[in-house]
């Protein structure tokens, strides 16, 4: 209970947390910043791990005169710790897919999510790697699910590379333009919940429209 609570403080406070490790650790924080992406992308069990409100408060925190910090740095940077992550969660994915088709359940994944997800690539294809990485949650699960289905590997990263692209450089850049606009800086935890809000606002609408259906 504990750690979701100071999880939970970490989100809302990603700013003043950056602002002081910005001055404690200077440029270190790079690998501080590289570390939080690859693992919530890259480890399965992490997906909770503030991503979207990370790179806001990275893009922010690098548009103040007050640390060396360089949004031209970070970019590529965590674009290279996302794609890292992911392909660490494709390949682990392929390795287990195999026993979770055989024994059914492995941790939280059944076979059947497995089946669904290769249903929903099957239609929609690549794209929805693209847009898995602007979900949270979903774009921790959706690699491993692509390594653990039928996903061809060359499909699986033009898209995930187009993803993290896109990902990064919109988010990052506008907390650079907007992250220090006063009226944002006083109401930074409501821009965090907005921020979250509209990424898992997907998931909202399926799983009502899930629901709908079945009654």
């Amino acid at each position: 209970m504990d750690i979701i609570k100071s999880l939970f403080d970490f989100l809302l406070h990603l700013d003043t947390y950056l602002d002081s490790w910005a001055n404690q650790y200077g440029i270190l924080l790079y690998a501080i910043l590289f570390l939080i992406v690859f693992t919530e992308t890259g480890l399965i069990v992490m997906p909770l791990l503030p991503g979207d409100s990370l790179l806001f408060a990275a893009g922010a925190l690098a548009a103040r005169d007050t640390n060396e910090l360089s949004v031209w740095v970070i970019i590529p940077l965590l674009i290279v710790a996302a794609l890292m992550g992911d392909n660490v969660n494709y390949f682990v994915g392929k390795t287990l897919g195999g026993r979770i088709k055989m024994y059914d359940r492995i941790l939280f994944f059944k076979r059947e999510y497995i089946t669904e997800t290769e249903k929903f690539y099957a239609k929609h294809g690549g794209k929805t790697v693209i847009m898995a990485r602007f979900i949270p949650i979903v774009r921790t699960i959706a690699p491993f699910v692509a390594g653990a289905g039928s996903m061809n590997y060359g499909v699986y990263i033009r898209n995930c590379i187009a993803g993290a692209v896109l990902w990064v450089v919109s988010i990052t850049l506008l907390g650079y333009f907007a992250g220090n606009i006063p009226a944002v800086q006083k109401n930074f935890e409501l821009v965090v919940f907005g921020i979250v809000g509209l990424s898992i606002m997907p998931v909202i609408v399926q799983v009502l429209r899930k629901r709908f259906a079945r009654a």
